[in-house]
């Protein structure tokens, strides 16, 4: 759910409209299995089990035992907690958040049973707040309508950056929110972010996500050996890396920075005739 620290000057991304949502913080994607289907299932399932049977604070325990019992935990690192009352919070299952909280509950705050607690819940802001710039994050907001998506885009730091000063680079300036007006424009982004879920050399291991790579108990940063497929480092390789990248020839790393290549020029060339 959103954060409810009102920190001045930072706009919260976790629930930025009414159209999409972000729940990582909360273990969203730290499933094993963290497919957008079996997300769904997951926080279907819990939705409707909590609107069944949650009435008052006594009755949490009961479907905390229910939904540990009946859902898999596996995770991708176990230092993060998975947490059992994130769900979908309406009934068109754009928006995902915290069951707990008082929107939720008719203004009874239910997080002091959470595993974190209604402190920390409603004082936490993830890195994206502080490293992703205002102007950047309105961007995301305006050409994602999608919470699998955006959950993925607006947490990854690099992949959001990385485009927006290649194409800061090229056209001379930065790109303003109010040119994603232009449908073409807002396609071709979001085509670009698409890559996040469909990306056609993504790494298809459980136990990769964007650039990390875990093995329980540990996470480490991934690496592109370009050498043994005699390229040079390439210009694209943090996005490669937030895109979950394995490459197993040199044609394909050629391949992979035509696509960005190609994202960037469509992009310019239209953004260039704008009035």
């Amino acid at each position: 759910m959103a954060n409810d620290s009102g920190i001045s000057g930072l706009r919260v991304l976790c629930q930025p409209d009414a159209d999409k949502s972000c729940g990582a913080c909360c273990g969203l994607y730290n499933y094993a299995d963290s497919s957008r289907e079996a997300l769904v299932s997951r926080l279907r399932a819990r939705s409707r089990l909590f609107r069944e049977m949650v009435f008052s604070k006594e009755d949490l325990q009961d479907y905390k035992r229910m939904i540990i019992g009946a859902e898999d935990f596996r995770k991708r690192y176990e230092e993060i907690y998975c947490c059992e009352y994130l769900g979908f919070l309406d009934k068109e299952e754009k928006k995902v958040g915290c069951l707990l909280h008082p929107q939720q509950n008719c203004g009874n705050d239910l997080r002091d049973i959470s595993f974190y607690g209604r402190e920390l819940c409603a004082g936490h802001l993830c890195p994206s707040h502080y490293f992703i710039p205002n102007a950047q994050v309105e961007i995301l907001v305006k050409i994602i309508d999608d919470w699998y998506l955006y959950g993925l885009c607006i947490t990854d730091i690099d992949l959001v950056k990385t485009y927006f000063r290649l194409l800061a680079d090229k056209i001379g300036a930065e790109v303003k929110p109010e040119a994603f007006q232009n449908t073409d424009l807002k396609k071709i982004a979001r085509r670009y972010f698409d890559w996040k879920v469909d990306w056609p050399f993504r790494s298809p291991d459980t136990n990769r996500l964007g650039k990390y790579y875990f093995d329980g108990s540990q996470y480490m940063i991934s690496h592109i050996d370009y050498e043994s497929l005699g390229r040079p480092i390439s210009p694209f390789n943090s996005i490669f890396l937030s895109l979950s990248t394995v490459f197993r020839s040199s044609r394909e790393i050629a391949l992979a920075e035509e696509l960005l290549s190609s994202n960037l020029e469509d992009f310019i060339s239209i953004y260039n005739k704008l009035p």
